[in-house]
């Protein structure tokens, strides 16, 4: 949903705000992806679960973005609207 409306937004007014916006959505989904992965073992090579595996450093690296470009683009947005 947040998704959605971050891609709405994009195309209706193409600014760096929501820009970020949809950047930071699409990284929270991947964090989400990463956690359905993990959970049905769908990509095994990636040792989900494991303390210094790809598949931990991709889910906390789209977390952090995510956590960070999201508000960072809505504050942008709120303050030149």
């Amino acid at each position: 949903m947040l998704l959605s409306a971050a891609a709405v937004l994009f195309f209706k007014r193409t600014t760096v705000s929501s820009l970020l916006q949809l950047l930071g959505a699409v990284c929270l989904l991947l964090v989400v992806l990463a956690h359905v992965s993990e959970a049905l073992h769908l990509v095994p090579w990636m040792n989900w679960g494991s303390e210094h595996s790809v598949g931990h450093y991709v889910d906390f690296a789209s977390a952090l973005l995510g956590l960070t470009l999201f508000p960072v683009g809505y504050l942008f947005h709120a303050i030149t609207e």
